[in-house]
This record gives C-alpha cells, structure tokens and sequence, in this order.
C-alpha cells in the first residue's frame, strides 16, 4: 500500500471520528429504519432469485419494482433502455441530485445449490436451451435498493435534494444484436432531467464476509472488450491437407500466439492484463476441413493506455500469423464496458459513509479485480463510487465458496440489511454535504 493511501486512510480516520460524534442520532436512526425493512427486503430477493430473467428481458422484475415504488408515491418512468425503471424522491428541501444504482438481470446458468427457493427457469440464448439464474446477486441488488427507497421516503423531509432511483436492465450484456445496459440507459438520458450530480452503486461479494464493505479509489474494475477473430483459409478432403489451407491449425497458432501478449508483451508489473479465448467455432464433419475458424474472447486491462496496446497486438498477432500459414485474420474489438472508475475526491468524501453504515473496522480498501461492471459508462458522465457488500457467511473460508457466475452460487441474506443502510447513509450524507 503507497503511503499516499496511507495518509488518506489515517485523515479518514479522524474524519470517521468526527463524523460518529455529529451524526450519531442520524446513523440511529438509519441503522433502525433499515433493520425494519429487513423481512421485506428478504421477500423480495427471494421472490426474484425465483423468478430470474435475462438480460432486457426483465419484464416481470421490472413490473414488481415499479408496483413497488409507485405504492411509495415516487413519480415511476418504465421502459428506459428497454425495460428499465428510473423513479425520484424529491425531498423536502432544495439540493443536488444523487442516483442509486441497481442492475436486474441474471444468467444463462442452471442452478443446483439446493435452495428451497431455487430458479427453475428456462430461455433462450444463443439458440441453446439454458436454465437461468442469479448467479451474480443482482436479485440482492434489486431488494436492497428497494430497501433504501423505503427508508428515504420516510425521511423525505429532511432530505435536502433529489434521489433518483435507477433499476438498470442487461448488466451482463444483452442478446446478440441487442444494445442494453448502463450504455443504453445513459444515451436515453438517465442521468439528465433532472441531472445527476453523483451516482452510487453495490455489488454483493460472495467471498467476503457478511458485514463487511469494501472499495477502491481510482481503477476498481477493469475494463472489458470482446474480441472475434475470423480465420479463413481454403477448404479441403481432410484426406488431402496438402490442397488446404488450414483454418483450424492456423486457429490453434493464433490461439497460442495470443498467450504471448500477456506473458511477453504486457508491463505486468504496472496494471493486471488478462486475454481469454472463450470460444472456438469451426467445421461441420471430422473428414472436411474447413474454409473458416471463429474465434471470440474477452480482454481485460485496468488502464487505457495498456488497452489500446493489448487491442493493438491481438490485431498483430492474428493477423501476421494467419499470413504466414497462408490464410487471412480478420479481427473485430468492441468495448463492453471502460474501467470501472470510482473519482478519488468522491470517494474521499464518502468513506466516512461507509464507516458509518459498516463500523470503521469492517471498511477495507480491495486490490483491483478483473471482473468488469458497465457501471462505469455512469462515471464517465457523473463523478461515481462503486462499493462491494460482504456476502459470505461468517467464519466461512472465501476457498470454499462457489465463485460468481457458476450454479453453486450463494449469498447470505443477513448481509442485506447493510446493503440498505450503505445506499441510505451515502445518499443521505451526499445531500447533506452538498447543502453546505
């Protein structure tokens, strides 16, 4: 840890202080309406989980939160970026604007972790029956915001500003063809009218502790770009390879190649770089080779210079090796989603927040991650900060939890009620620092 991050983490620790001895009755009283939502909050996680959708396909999630905010007498807009739903409280005072993020969508996973509440669910995706599942806890984003909403319309008078509630579909990416998510919501104009001054977001952790928060100043997540490369070559009797030009062993050369920009060509020691090929597509029959082979991968980086120079040598790499066998790479990139960027001064400023919602002890600082989030096409607009919730049940080893993205999948519900009280505590402490 640099000692700038140490001298910022000894001033938050004065300023924690502080802040307990000013806003003790506020954290109370937080801390209390929070707990009161708690059974509510549970219901709606499990309802969801059991009830998953795909990405803008959220049609029955998206109708339960908009009923929902509606019973709140929160003005409700419907159908932003597909199936989106965006409301705002106004307070009782004039002020800034502050949004809260939570993504709906689950995935092409079948679950079997034996939760009596399990997802049974079935879709479509990529021409494949799939079963479909929260297997990324956006089910306990949806409930925890929920949450929040109930507890800041009860302090709706004291509330000095805006708070714009934003359910977001297609986080983990939309059908092929489709456009969706963060990028979606903020060309139909999420974060204007009225504009967003600051936005905030959580994402469950399943190998953290229950209890616990975390974040990290700058770069938090990397990130993420999908690449396709096509080889082409000539097709030929898989008996007679010399009247070919060999699109799979090429493919497999490329594929190889590729390893060598991590290993070789990347600067390690500055940012993480990670190039995984995902998937491999090519001929119909074991006796014909083929005339092309489809590869497809993701890239991750966590600075946009060495972006721009991965993006660079994949197109090399392919494309020189593919020449020299005779055959011909072409090679697509497409941005998912940009580092997930949490502003300095922002977080700065809120982690006094999170040591109000969680207890100075159980606030960390995380090393960067290359799992990605298109939360972050909200911080390229509005200064953003993006915390983690602990969801690992207590005293387990983070080991023997079943990662993110698979069928084991599990979240410890007693974390939640901190969810609440993070998104409540940062919006509330937002407003009122703003006021000043």
């Amino acid at each position: 840890m640099t000692s700038r991050y140490l001298l910022a983490l000894a001033a938050t620790a004065v300023a924690t202080t502080t802040g307990f001895a000013q806003n003790a009755a506020l954290t109370e009283r937080i801390a209390k309406l929070s707990q009161q939502q708690e059974a509510k909050v549970v219901a709606w996680r499990r309802d969801i989980h059991e009830h998953p959708e795909l990405g803008n396909q959220e049609t029955r999630t998206a109708a339960l939160v908009a009923e929902h905010l509606r019973k709140l007498g929160l003005e409700v807009q419907t159908g932003v970026a597909r199936t989106g739903v965006v409301a705002l409280l106004k307070g009782g005072k004039p002020g800034p604007v502050v949004a809260l993020r939570a993504d709906m969508d689950g995935l092409p996973v079948t679950e079997s972790n034996g939760l009596p509440f399990a997802s049974k669910a079935h879709a479509q995706y990529n021409g494949q029956e799939v079963g479909v599942m929260h297997a990324c806890g956006h089910d306990t984003h949806v409930a925890m915001l929920l949450g929040a909403a109930e507890v800041l319309v009860q302090m709706r008078q004291d509330l000095a500003g805006t708070v714009k509630f934003i359910f977001q579909p297609a986080e983990e990416g939309s059908l092929p063809g489709q456009e969706g998510g963060a990028r979606l919501m903020v060309k139909e104009g999420v974060l204007q009218n009225p504009k967003v001054d600051a936005i905030f977001g959580l994402h469950i952790q399943a190998q953290t502790e229950v209890g616990k928060l975390s974040y990290r100043p700058g770069g938090e997540m990397a990130s993420s770009d999908v690449f396709t490369i096509k080889v082409k070559g000539k097709s030929a009797h898989g008996a007679y390879p010399w009247l070919a030009v060999d699109p799979v062993v090429t493919a497999a050369q490329v594929i190889m190649g590729l390893q060598t920009i991590v290993s070789r060509q990347a600067q390690l020691t500055e940012d993480a770089v990670v190039l995984t090929v995902g998937m491999v597509h090519g001929g119909v029959r074991n006796n014909i080779i083929p005339e092309q082979v489809e590869l497809t991968g993701t890239i991750r980086c966590l600075n946009q210079e060495m972006q721009q120079k991965v993006w660079a040598a994949v197109r090399r790499t392919a494309t020189n090796i593919a020449e020299s066998a005779g055959a011909t790479a072409e090679v697509d990139i497409v941005n998912y989603a940009p580092i997930t960027y949490n502003d300095p001064r922002l977080t700065e400023q809120m982690v006094p927040s999170l040591s109000r919602a969680a207890g100075p002890a159980n606030v960390s600082v995380q090393k960067a991650v290359t799992g990605a989030e298109d939360f972050a096409f909200y911080q390229e607009k509005v200064p953003g900060v993006f915390v983690f919730v602990g969801g690992m049940p207590k005293g387990k080893n983070p080991a023997d939890t079943a990662p993110h993205h698979t069928a084991g999948f599990f979240v410890d519900e007693s974390g939640l009620t901190l969810g609440v009280r993070t998104l409540v505590t940062l919006a509330t402490d937002y407003l009122a620092a703003a006021k000043k």
